[in-house]
């Protein structure tokens, strides 16, 4: 059999298990245009995305800067849902996906020099001021991210993880999760408008996708493997590199983009949404972790507190 005659067996045995004819999608081949980059990547439609509420041009430089994250966190999504769809994973595989969503976030992480050092500082705080309440705390995807990364409990504030009730709803759950504490007041229980608009738009699919990824999710993924497979050596260092990567060199890239902003000059400034940005950032407060059981009492004990304040 020919190359040319194989394929033809491939496509007519393609078709016939759709219910389809061959010959109908050979002709609809020839009359269709040849496909082009600019089409397929619709990129008059990205370079149309960007809309600037003042005459400041590094505020495009925020907008765009800001949409790449975007995109690469729904990279990131795609990368976790092939593990979650997957019912028999190798270490290998597992490993694999593990290491593109951690080469994912060194991007996102060596990318905050675009924040710090690539925006007039002076146009950032003019333009900034148009941007109240809106703010990065309010990317929907990365909380996604972290649902889909680890058993809520680990994402609970870390003044009260070590107590919370097992039997807990979901939504009581969502009310505790550790960004929380960048929109609310715990004493009075009063929502910032920032937080109030935040969840108004995205609590409901907050609380429907942890329940889709209460048995799903990468560290449940990993602890329901077969005893061997939790041991592999080559998986455990490539779960332990992303709960690092995400949650000590991502979170501090951010964190230090933020204090260049809000700390060079002669006053100190607050952030858009009026948190407390340096105890909400700075991941030594709520020792977040993805995979706890990974890592000894000791760097537990003292996670990211090598971090600079």
């Amino acid at each position: 059999m020919t190359q040319e005659e194989g394929w033809k067996e491939k496509l007519n045995k393609k078709y016939t298990e759709l219910g389809q004819n061959t010959d109908t999608h050979l002709e609809g081949l020839y009359w269709s245009k040849p496909i082009q980059y600019w089409d397929y990547i619709e990129v008059d439609t990205l370079l149309s995305l960007q809309k600037p509420r003042t005459i400041l041009e590094d505020e495009n430089v925020f907008i765009m800067y800001h949409q790449v994250n975007e995109l690469l966190f729904k990279m990131i999504l795609h990368e976790i849902r092939q593990v979650a769809d997957n019912d028999d994973i190798t270490p290998e595989f597992f490993a694999d996906r593990l290491y593109r969503i951690s080469r994912y976030f060194n991007v996102l992480s060596s990318s905050f020099e675009i924040m710090k050092d690539g925006m007039d500082r002076e146009q950032y705080l003019k333009f900034r001021t148009t941007l109240t309440p809106a703010s990065g705390f309010q990317s929907g995807q990365y909380r996604i991210i972290e649902i889909c990364c680890t058993d809520i409990i680990n994402l609970i504030d870390a003044r009260y993880r070590s107590s919370f009730p097992e039997n807990t709803g979901w939504e009581d759950k969502i009310e505790h999760m550790y960004w929380q504490a960048a929109g609310k007041d715990y004493k009075t229980g009063k929502k910032t408008l920032t937080l109030s608009l935040f969840e108004e738009r995205y609590k409901e699919k907050f609380i429907r996708i942890a329940g889709e990824y209460e048995h799903e999710n990468l560290w449940a993924k990993f602890k329901g493997l077969p005893k061997e497979t939790r041991e592999d050596e080559s998986l455990i260092k490539a779960m332990r590199h992303l709960d690092r990567t995400v949650n000590i060199t991502w979170v501090m890239a951010h964190y230090n983009s933020a204090k260049h902003y809000l700390e060079s000059g002669e006053e100190t400034k607050e952030a858009t949404g009026g948190s407390d940005w340096k105890k909400y950032m700075h991941p030594k407060y709520q020792r977040r972790m993805f995979f706890p059981d990974l890592w000894s009492d000791d760097e537990r004990a003292h996670w990211a507190e090598d971090q600079p304040m």
